[in-house]
């Protein structure tokens, strides 16, 4: 009789077992179904992708001059306005500077007064009256007389300002009795002319993209003025210097100046201008309008393509997580090539069609489960 309640024993035992465990197995597939659901899958596919360096830039006319004095003047009268087109050669202002004219008027009695001296003793030198020496110094005195002529005329010549290319007035120039002043650096600005018959957009890259840009790469632009409409253009000049750079000196009198900007400059992003010429046959842009540019640096056709959620990286590098036919996930290394928007191309590591992971979102249910997984299952 014992023996056979024994036996009993171990038989509930082993039913009690196979219990747990059938209901751990239950309880863990449940959770790693929980778990594939919650995944987000894409696959693999083959297609174009077109890889642009995108940027922002300014509208310009294709040539623009600022107009300035060399002399210090007031404006005595202006002779074009805003959107009037000029010619090269046609005069644009009059400065009036009296110390100018003054100096004019003295130079040119200098030069009569000694051309009549120099003529008087080339006669007394002729009949032995004057020596060679007499004679050379009224020569000199002609000579500095004229050379000071010169130099007075052209000062006030200056004052005449004349248009040295076929353009338009961009803006509205300085009004009359305005005060104008000379400088090399920093001279007044009386009025600007571009010339509108072609357009160009300065385009500021930064230094990462800067090398994937060529001459001759086409690019489009949209203006906030017309924001449904594309415009074209092409790489026509790409800067050599940066943006910021304003000289080429590299003396040790700037070495302080360099210093002490260094922290500013090395935590900033290095730009470099890059010129489009634009094609504009409505004449819709305007000088200065702000161009969101996108440059079009390389494409490929038939590439292998993920979306770029499905990539991520580690301290080993760049990986998707592929989902095989048993529904196991694998994190498989890959080889990346071009990148546009949301796009990805993967030359090596994966293969057409290949299911992967997109993204993993926990449920509720799931981190509970996950908080309780430190222990044991919960008892059946």
């Amino acid at each position: 009789m014992w023996k056979i309640m024994n036996k009993k024993k171990w038989i509930a035992a082993l039913v009690l077992i196979t219990g747990v465990a059938g209901g751990a197995f239950y309880y863990y597939q449940t959770l790693s179904s929980k778990t594939n659901s919650n995944q987000q899958t894409v696959a693999v596919t083959r297609g174009t992708i077109t890889s642009e360096v995108t940027a922002t830039g300014t509208v310009k006319p294709i040539n623009a001059v600022d107009i300035s004095s060399k002399v210090t003047a007031f404006i005595k009268e202006v002779k074009v306005k805003e959107n009037d087109i000029v010619k090269a050669g046609q005069i644009l202002a009059i400065l009036e500077d009296k110390s100018l004219e003054t100096s004019l008027e003295k130079a040119q009695y200098e030069v009569n007064n000694t051309g009549a001296k120099y003529r008087r003793l080339q006669y007394l030198h002729s009949i032995g009256a004057k020596s060679d020496a007499d004679l050379e110094d009224a020569l000199l005195n002609y000579q500095t007389a004229v050379s000071n002529y010169d130099e007075a005329k052209s000062n006030l010549n200056e004052t005449v300002l004349v248009s040295p290319i076929d353009g338009i007035v961009l803006g509205e120039p300085l009004s009359v009795g305005s005060l104008v002043t000379a400088g090399v650096n920093d001279p007044k600005v009386i009025m600007m002319l571009g010339d509108i018959s072609g357009k160009i957009v300065k385009v500021k890259v930064d230094e990462t993209d800067i090398g994937k840009i060529k001459v001759g790469q086409q690019a489009t632009f949209t203006v906030d003025s017309y924001q449904n409409h594309t415009f074209t253009g092409k790489v026509s000049k790409i800067g050599q210097i940066s943006t910021d750079t304003t000289t080429t000196s590299t003396s040790s009198s700037s070495s302080s100046s360099s210093s002490s900007s260094s922290s500013s400059s090395s935590s900033s992003v290095i730009y470099y201008y890059v010129t489009l010429s634009v094609e504009d046959p409505e004449n819709l842009l305007k000088s200065e309008m702000t161009a969101r540019v996108n440059i079009k640096v390389d494409e490929k056709d038939n590439a292998m393509l993920i979306p770029l959620a499905a990539l991520k990286s580690s301290a080993e590098g760049q990986y998707v997580t592929v989902v095989h036919s048993d529904g196991k996930t694998e994190n498989v290394p890959v080889t990346v090539g071009l990148t546009s928007g949301d796009k990805v191309e993967i030359i090596d590591g994966v293969n057409e069609g290949d299911i992967l992971v997109i993204s993993y979102t926990k449920s509720q249910s799931e981190s509970t489960s996950k908080q309780k997984n430190n222990g044991p299952p919960p008892p059946m």
